[in-house]
């Protein structure tokens, strides 16, 4: 088993690296964050975090206080070298990996004999292979291990740890969860566990790079499935004039039913992304995949063309849309299928749009340019619509009285008014 690391070079300050970075700061390692953008840098030297979660900015500020943590634009040597940067897919849906390659060419110069690098970043199966490959490449005087093979004396270990986490508790599920280390090598992913170890309590499992990978892929796109059978169900549920919720929680009793929660698609920077790595590397056989993904992308707009058939009933129609985020009861609107349909009426017209949600401080720019779009409290948007949409089952709507919605259209995929 290999050593303590004291040294870590964290490449990406995002809502993944950012925390980590912080989290091995707090268990006494020097930490070197790095990030593309000076904006970031500048906010994390400051001690003020731009990664909203519950607990986090103080944990950062003590991080930042105690010197062990420090952001920069440029990576530095260190002992173990952690990517965690984004992994978007394009319009075509491929996989657009330009971060990573970026990040993995920062660090080519700064390896020494013995060094530790990980990809947590979410990717295509064999994506580590290559790295190590384009890294070899960069570093002929180094040796650097091959998949499966035993790796000559001295050479930079390479591993993939996927993160594990849910928005809201990341700093729990970092530590709490069990992980996957894939290595190229098991002598690499024993030194991915020696790293881990220092603030994982949760269970580590070594496995080689590529079933890490996979196993990473295959737990998203699960959830995709599962969650387009669920808003098919709802669909089916509307056609039949059977209520989806009371159909769930009954169905959900028996011993080996467990269905998802249907809404308004799927969002977020993993869920709605990660199936297509796999549905690029084996478009043939992953047919189930390709078409829960066609579900649940397709939804916003089946659910904006039900808010659009009520409001053309009513004359200067006002739309209470509430919730924007992807997910109830946290700040993000990445791929946000909420904030696709607001936009999907805004693009509509022919109706004011009252948006409502406790998580967002101001619209965002695509919103903002509409005339028609307002963000109001909670009071104002039951006091003037007519037109009700739960859009995201925040805490805070679940307490509304029934009364107030006497008389209004109400529309809710979300299940809110269900208790779903």
């Amino acid at each position: 088993m290999a050593g303590r690391l004291s040294r870590v070079c964290v490449l990406g300050l995002g809502s993944i690296g950012l925390p980590t970075a912080a989290t091995l700061a707090s268990r006494g390692v020097e930490v070197i964050g790095c990030d593309i953008d000076p904006r970031v840098v500048a906010r994390v030297n400051a001690g003020k975090p731009h990664v909203r979660e519950p607990d986090f900015a103080r944990l950062l500020a003590a991080a930042v206080q105690t010197g062990r943590l420090r952001a920069q634009g440029e990576p530095a040597e260190a002992e173990a070298f952690l990517i965690a940067v984004p992994t978007p897919v394009g319009r075509d849906h491929a996989p657009d990996l330009s971060f990573v390659d970026a990040a993995t060419r920062s660090i080519a110069p700064l390896l020494r004999p013995g060094d530790l690098v990980v990809l947590e970043s979410t990717v295509p199966v064999g994506t580590t292979e290559r790295i190590a490959a384009d890294l070899a490449a960069a570093r002929p005087d180094l040796a650097f291990p091959r998949y499966g093979e035993t790796p000559p004396r001295g050479a930079v270990h390479i591993a993939h740890c996927p993160e594990r986490v849910l928005p809201g508790a990341i700093l729990r599920e970092l530590s709490a969860n069990d992980r996957v280390m894939g290595g190229l090598t098991p002598a690499c992913a024993e030194k991915a566990r020696a790293l881990y170890a220092m603030f994982v309590t949760g269970a580590l499992f070594v496995a080689d790079c590529r079933t890490a990978e996979l196993v990473k892929l295959a737990e998203n796109a699960f959830r995709d499935v599962n969650i387009a059978f669920a808003n098919e169900l709802a669909a089916i549920c509307e056609r039949l004039g059977v209520d989806v919720w009371t159909a769930i929680r009954l169905a959900n009793r028996h011993p080996r039913v467990a269905i998802h929660r249907p809404g308004v698609g799927v969002g977020g920077h993993c869920v709605p992304v990660d199936p297509w790595f796999l549905i690029a590397s084996a478009p043939d056989e992953a047919r189930l995949m390709r078409t829960a993904r066609t579900v649940n992308d397709d939804q916003p707009a089946r659910v904006a063309a039900r808010i659009a058939a009520a409001a053309s009933s009513v004359r200067d129609p006002v739309v209470a849309c509430f919730g924007l985020t992807y997910k109830a009861d946290v700040a993000d609107l990445r791929e946000s299928p909420a904030l696709a349909v607001v936009h999907a009426l805004a693009e509509r017209g022919g109706m004011e749009l009252l948006v409502c949600d406790p998580w967002v401080g101001a619209l965002p720019a695509s919103l903002a340019k509409y005339c028609s779009v307002r963000l109001v409290g909670l009071e104002e948007a039951l006091a003037r619509a007519a037109v009700v949409a739960f859009l995201v089952p925040h805490a805070a709507f679940r307490g509304i009285d029934p009364e107030w919605l006497a008389c209004k259209r109400v529309i809710d995929p979300a299940g809110v008014l269900a208790g779903g």
